[in-house]
């Protein structure tokens, strides 16, 4: 070997990891069309370029991202804000607070009139649709299923002891009889609609605003909490999460996973959209722009490659999930270069400047002021903690893992 290959070798590692950031500009483009804040966001499954989205003008557009068109456009599908979404296989449903499902035709030739109306008793706050057969299931003060061609529900599904309004319902995208649900209790909980009951009820310390269900691991369930951090679940053992990310300095308002389980971004009230490696609970990709205000939605698209979020100011934003990717035609001369650079940067992540260069990331003045002003709190609390134990009986106050701590009880 050559006695400066080394040196070498970390020069060209701090120069990969420079030119990632700068040819990291993610921001994409922006879908105009509502003129209010976009309230839910849902991807069509197997189609990569079809988005739909809802505000809380009660309008109803389906994007096509790839031509950055509209391919469905209903200012007026429901009277109040449109609160869920979702796709059936070549159709769309939609669900508000003025008491009505309404399933639309996607093609905009057929009209904008509802194929078909379901009045309920009050107002939806979100929406589902079975994999496979033709049930739904919805979230207002209880969760009910649904059939798509009966006009009442099928089913009534609800704990005993429950008495909150149920804000997000998600069927697992493995085992399609079982399905979650969120609610203003701070609590989450499990339901088989096969025995029509709910098997398991969890209460957290903190009230949850979203959940998603892996799609690689059909058991892993992941919560966007009020107290600004992410948890993901086992639902064979939901007394502790599996994983805590912590990286927002407010309320988390949506999550999503990537179709290949590896990452999940979320958007949140302090007005940031991040990108987390799985498994990783820290330094996420943060992207934020001047004019976003409150993100309330974000999704994947289905094939990984871009991540659209929907915020207070009317817009829903593409961002691409890798920031300094090149979009286009790449050459086999420009992947070999970009793979080596890849490698380069992963062999010498250890290193204190290459990876100071990685994780470093330009954050808005008010969130960056409000990450410190969060650190000087938990660091408070901590000390706080240790000085108590410290002035106590041996043996009468132990330390607390923080996963421990964010179940309350566990019903069943």
């Amino acid at each position: 070997m050559h006695p400066f290959a080394r040196s070498r070798e970390r020069i060209r590692a701090l120069n990969a990891a420079k030119m990632e950031r700068m040819f990291a500009k993610p921001f994409v483009d922006s879908l105009e069309g509502h003129v209010d804040a976009v309230e839910t966001l849902v991807k069509k499954p197997g189609d990569l370029s079809t988005v739909a989205s809802g505000s809380w003008d009660g309008g109803l557009i389906v994007h096509n991202i790839s031509q950055r068109s509209q391919l469905l456009n209903i200012p007026q599908a429901h009277k109040g804000k449109v609160s869920g979404l979702c796709f059936t296989s070549d159709r769309l449903l939609s669900c508000g607070v003025d008491r009505t499902v309404k399933l639309w035709s996607t093609d905009q030739s057929e009209g904008q009139k509802p194929l078909s109306v379901f009045a309920g008793k009050s107002a939806f706050n979100s929406i589902d649709h079975h994999r496979s057969d033709g049930l739904f299931a919805t979230a207002s003060n209880l969760v009910q299923i649904w059939d798509e061609t009966k006009s009442s529900p099928i089913s009534d599904l609800t704990f005993p002891t429950s008495t909150e309004t149920i804000t997000a319902v998600r069927f697992n995208l493995s085992e399609s009889s079982v399905l979650a649900s969120i609610g203003s209790d701070r609590t989450f909980t499990l339901y088989d609609i096969r025995t029509g009951k709910a098997e398991r009820r969890v209460v957290m310390q903190m009230r949850s605003n979203s959940l998603a269900w892996s799609p690689t691991f059909p058991t892993v369930l992941l919560l966007a909490s009020e107290d600004h951090n992410l948890y993901t679940f086992d639902i064979r053992h939901v007394s502790v999460p599996t994983q805590i990310y912590k990286s927002h300095v407010s309320a988390v308002m949506s999550c999503d996973w990537s179709p290949t389980g590896t990452e999940l971004v979320s958007g949140g009230w302090d007005r940031t959209v991040r990108i987390w490696q799985e498994g990783r609970g820290t330094a996420p990709e943060v992207y934020h722009t001047k004019r976003m205000q409150r993100v309330s939605s974000v999704v994947f698209t289905n094939d990984a490659r871009f991540v659209l979020s929907g915020s207070d100011d009317g817009n829903v934003r593409i961002w691409k999930a890798k920031a300094s990717e090149k979009l286009g035609v790449i050459t086999a001369r420009e992947r070999a270069a970009i793979e080596y650079r890849e490698s380069l940067k992963q062999r010498w992540q250890m290193d204190k400047q290459v990876n100071k260069i990685m994780r470093t990331r330009q954050l808005p003045k008010p969130v960056y002021s409000a990450a410190k002003l969060k650190r000087t709190m938990i660091e408070a609390e901590r000390v706080k903690d240790e000085r108590r134990r410290k002035h106590s009986r041996a043996g009468e106050t132990k330390p607390k893992a923080a996963r421990k701590k964010v179940v309350v009880v566990e019903q069943t």
